[in-house]
């Protein structure tokens, strides 16, 4: 909702300041004050153009800012965070600057964001139905949105979005694989030819490791034997066929120098740690003999007999795999792997294609379906809001006049034609003589029609599209039945709308020209609507007619006058505007209450403030209450 909305230096405002009303504000004033001029602030912080003829004279820049109160979990509020902008209490802050030279400058919060940041925002809290704003409702789009917003279809608009990303899918697996047929048969060519290496090869986890483990030792072969032969020689002589007999007169080894150092502890007959001494010298001669037993083993081991060039040649094999799918051996193997789950994927291409087709096939039959429920929800609506529009455009001094909402499966039978040659048949149990006797179009993100709103102003009038049947006043006064039919359903100010249509989310309605051409009981009558309007949502219109004005919440009058320059100011002169002088015209507004109101009703009663005309407003003010 628009709390407050400030101008400074727009065309003859030099500076303004409203608070509309939560329901309806009505803003008025004499032809050529400058009511304009707040369609155009509103305007440029929604993220219009900006041209700097907009600048009033003298000035260097003119600048505009709304702020609006808005729910934590609004649109708006969403799209302000997403722009990296913070929503403080509730408030957001849309401010535009443009000065007389140069570009314009959007604010957000206080933050600089692009226009179209605003435009965005905008969107989601304001919607301005003046002559040339409302146009945006001719784009199909926007007639497709609102229809579906008032018919509250979102299951099934849901239900065919999902069969539409699934079909959608389906085609994107397709074309990738048949664009990419001929790199798949070279992918494949590589990988067969790459595992076949690898499996001549047969490599072994660990095996490069351990075979250069094996070339070391047999590299080292002499220097290896020598080391054990003199460390078994210390530990038992008699391993490596030297007595280990002391009494021989050879040396002991350390096990035999162990064992007897052991005895002698247990021959001692005195009490003491002796035979505990003893256990651990036994112990000890134990692990020497196992180091015994595995030395032994090096000298018996395989590498003696091992060809060294057969192992070279190995080594270098298993290099080579290193190189090209390495670094590592174990690299190696883990390409080898997944490169035989790719080959068979690959190799399964023609049965997957077929496979694709046909889950393309029955993609596209549940797409269908879903299309024509939510076509047959969108055909339903269109008979329903189209009458009920029609029905209030009478009520608004438009008898004769008449909306026609035009729901059209695509023509053409392609779509049955290509579910049943998919596979020869029908499709997921549709037979394509189900289909509706004009058949189906191609489909597209929306579904499979074609929506058209198409406007009869007045008896004799041919039907033809939004924006190019009507006047101003007339398209205002259809898009504000638009906007009665869309509250009855309880989307127009703002609660369920689809994102494309006008008067969906916004909370905030702009109404210029809708009395057009409209006097004494009809002007009632439309300013009833308008209040009516109100009760959902806030409504601020531009109008000229006291039948409408005397509706709203709060009137506000746009009044011009004349302002003295320094130069004038400095001599005590005063000029009227418009006269060549050195004043300049000038604009105010202000809001008016009460006997003000009162009087201002008057005014555009009667073009004069009698007492007459006073009564006569007081009893229209009176009157206009729901």
């Amino acid at each position: 909702m628009l709390r407050e909305l400030e101008i400074r230096n727009l065309g003859p405002i030099r500076h303004a300041m409203i608070a509309p009303a939560t329901g309806m504000t009505a803003i008025t004033g004499e032809t050529g004050a400058g009511k304009s001029m707040l369609l155009n602030a509103l305007r440029l912080i929604s993220g219009g153009d900006a041209p700097g003829r907009m600048v009033s004279a003298g000035a260097h820049d003119a600048w505009a800012q709304g702020v609006f109160d808005v729910g934590a979990d609004d649109g708006a509020s969403r799209m302000a965070s997403e722009a990296g902008t913070d929503v403080e209490d509730g408030e957001l802050y849309l401010t535009r600057s443009v000065p007389s030279k140069g570009r314009s400058r959007a604010v957000l919060n206080g933050r600089s964001v692009p226009r179209a940041v605003l435009q965005r925002i905008s969107g989601e809290l304001v919607t301005i139905h003046g002559q040339s704003d409302q146009l945006r409702m001719a784009a199909a789009s926007r007639q497709r949105g609102f229809l579906d917003s008032y018919a509250g279809d979102g299951a099934l608009a849901e239900a065919y979005h999902e069969a539409w990303r699934r079909l959608n899918d389906c085609d994107a697996k397709l074309r990738g694989l048949s664009e990419q047929q001929a790199e798949t048969r070279q992918r494949a060519d590589y990988l067969r030819e790459s595992i076949e290496r690898i499996d001549a090869v047969a490599p072994k986890a660990g095996e490069d490791d351990e075979l250069h483990r094996l070339r070391d030792r047999i590299e080292n072969a002499a220097q290896i034997a020598r080391g054990v032969s003199e460390a078994l020689a210390a530990i038992d002589p008699s391993q490596i066929g030297v007595d280990d007999d002391m009494s021989s007169g050879g040396s002991p080894g350390a096990s035999a120098l162990v064992e007897q150092a052991a005895q002698s502890l247990r021959s001692i007959r005195v009490e003491g740690d002796y035979a505990d001494l003893a256990d651990r010298l036994e112990s000890v001669n134990a692990e020497l003999s196992d180091v015994v037993y595995a030395l032994t083993g090096l000298i018996d081991d395989d590498a003696q007999g091992q060809d060294l060039d057969q192992i070279n040649g190995r080594i270098h094999d298993l290099d080579e795999l290193s190189r090209r799918w390495g670094p590592t051996l174990d690299d190696v193997l883990a390409w080898r792997e997944k490169a035989g789950y790719e080959l068979e994927d690959l190799d399964d291409s023609p049965e997957r294609l077929e496979r694709l087709r046909s889950e393309r096939s029955q993609a596209w039959a549940v797409a269908m379906k879903a299309a024509w429920r939510l076509h047959e929800a969108r055909a339903g609506a269109a008979r329903d809001l189209a009458g009920r529009v029609t029905g209030e455009l009478k009520s608004l001094a438009m008898n004769g006049a008449a909306l026609d909402i035009e729901v059209t499966a695509r023509a053409g039978a392609g779509a049955a034609t290509e579910a049943e040659s998919a596979d020869g048949g029908a499709v997921g149990g549709w037979e394509p003589s189900e289909a509706p006797a004009d058949g189906f179009g191609p489909l597209d993100a929306s579904g499979c029609d074609d929506v058209r709103f198409l406007f009869t102003p007045f008896p004799g009038s041919p039907r033809l599209p939004m924006g190019k049947s009507a006047s101003g006043g007339e398209l205002s006064r259809l898009m504000l039945a638009l906007e009665l039919a869309a509250a009855d359903r309880g989307f127009g100010a703002g609660a369920g709308a689809g994102k494309d249509a006008v008067g969906s989310s916004p909370s905030t309605f702009v109404f210029d020209e809708v009395d057009a051409g409209v006097g004494g009981k009809a002007a009632a009558e439309l300013g009833r609507r308008l209040a009516t309007l109100a009760r959902n949502a806030q409504v601020v219109v531009v109008t000229h007619l006291p039948q409408v004005a005397s509706w709203a919440d709060a009137q506000f009058v746009v009044s011009k006058g004349a302002a003295r320059t320094e130069e004038a100011a400095s001599t005590g002169d005063d000029a009227p505007a418009g006269d060549g002088s050195d004043a300049d015209v000038w604009t105010t507004v202000s809001e008016v209450r009460g006997e003000e109101r009162e009087r201002e009703i008057a005014r555009m009663l009667a073009g004069s403030e009698s007492e007459t005309s006073i009564s006569h407003a007081r009893e229209l003010l009176d009157s206009s209450r729901l």
